[in-house]
């Protein structure tokens, strides 16, 4: 893809790109004593909600299009660009006449194909950066797939907004980061600026400096994080923002990490450690290949006793013991809780296939 980087959007911005601001625009005074309070902490990219796609009807769905002047008050009066979601090619056609600066596409639209073809249709000929938040569901496909459709209209300023997936399981964060997927992205598309957003990952905002400083750890352009003036008596997503004044204390002490090592001592050390990573590698595939052998004679054992693939007394000792072993050597156990269920659902096709082996009835 030719994509522009952050630098190139004729916009002023500096990496890395750091976008805040309240999660809903609320009122004339919520929205301009937050951004003054932003300013003043070194903000210069603001985010606001305007129009809020809900799960459930009845729930503020933001004031809509009246948002618009009081944005671009703020704008003129505080010097500031200002960044806010897009559902329809109706809130383009809106936002666009108030001078909005940047749009970004919400993890409710990124799952619809159609709605992401109908924004950017709505988008061609226009020149201005567009962010995709990937979509709700760990589906890097359709990530992929909505970079591409904005793409394909013609959107070189184009960039993506890490925010998690959803994850029943998950006990602590509101959205799983599953940093395999941006992760994966930024494999595929190199040159896409990926920014994270730690406010929706977290869902509280005493988890997102955590957050934040792993996303800049892992040479991510930038984070988005929701700022109110009052966050306790926001209108939506209370929790998860912070008061402008913690949002500056937490950018003045997040560490950003060099790309390249240009000490050769270092680089030399660091050659002689990832060589070892690949040898330890190269055992840990030889014994899974190892596994596999055991599992298929496995496989033929019930085969020829006329036992099931699965049974679910085993499934629940693996899933049970592997954990624990893991927390014996000092590895996170749920990291070995979700290893071991890649394996055993590969365990579980290869003996399906032994089971079927020469059993196919043959067709005349």
């Amino acid at each position: 893809m030719d994509i522009l980087s952050v630098e190139n959007w004729d916009l002023g911005l500096e990496m890395p790109l750091y976008i805040a601001g309240p999660c809903s625009v609320e009122t004339p005074g919520q929205l301009d004593q937050t951004v003054a309070a932003l300013v003043n902490e070194g903000v210069k990219v603001i985010r606001g909600g305007v129009w809020k796609p809900r799960t459930r009807p009845n729930s503020f769905e933001g004031v809509g299009s009246k948002a618009l002047p009081w944005i671009k008050e703020v704008k003129d009066k505080y010097k500031v660009k200002f960044a806010i979601e897009v559902a329809s090619p109706i809130h383009v056609e809106e936002a666009l006449k108030f001078g909005i600066d940047i749009f970004w596409i919400g993890a409710r639209s990124t799952v619809n194909p159609f709605t992401v073809q109908e924004i950017a249709n709505s988008l061609k000929g226009i020149d201005i950066p567009v962010l995709i938040k990937n979509p709700v569901n760990a589906d890097l496909a359709l990530w992929i797939g909505a970079l591409e459709r904005f793409h394909h209209a013609g959107i070189k300023k184009l960039g993506a907004i890490h925010r998690g997936f959803s994850n029943f399981n998950d006990k602590t964060y509101r959205n799983s980061p599953m940093w395999q997927i941006p992760l994966g992205l930024k494999t595929y598309f190199p040159e896409i600026p990926l920014l994270n957003d730690p406010s929706h990952i977290c869902g509280r905002r005493d988890l997102i400096p955590q957050i934040a400083q792993t996303a800049l750890d892992l040479n991510f352009d930038g984070l988005m994080i929701e700022s109110h003036i009052d966050p306790d008596n926001a209108w939506s997503d209370a929790a998860q923002q912070l008061i402008p004044l913690d949002l500056g204390q937490l950018l003045r002490t997040l560490k950003t990490r060099k790309v390249d090592v240009d000490n050769p001592l270092l680089q030399s050390q660091l050659d002689l450690i990832r060589e070892q990573i690949d040898d330890v590698d190269r055992e840990l595939l030889e014994i899974l290949s190892r596994r596999m052998s055991l599992v298929e004679k496995a496989g033929e054992y019930k085969k020829l006793n006329n036992v099931a693939v699965f049974q679910m007394e085993r499934w629940k000792k693996v899933f049970e013991t592997r954990p624990e072993w893991a927390e014996a050597l000092r590895l996170n156990p749920d990291f070995a809780r979700d290893l071991f269920q890649l394996i055993h659902t590969e365990s579980i096709k290869k003996q399906t296939e032994v089971q079927e082996r020469n059993e196919q009835p043959k067709i005349r």
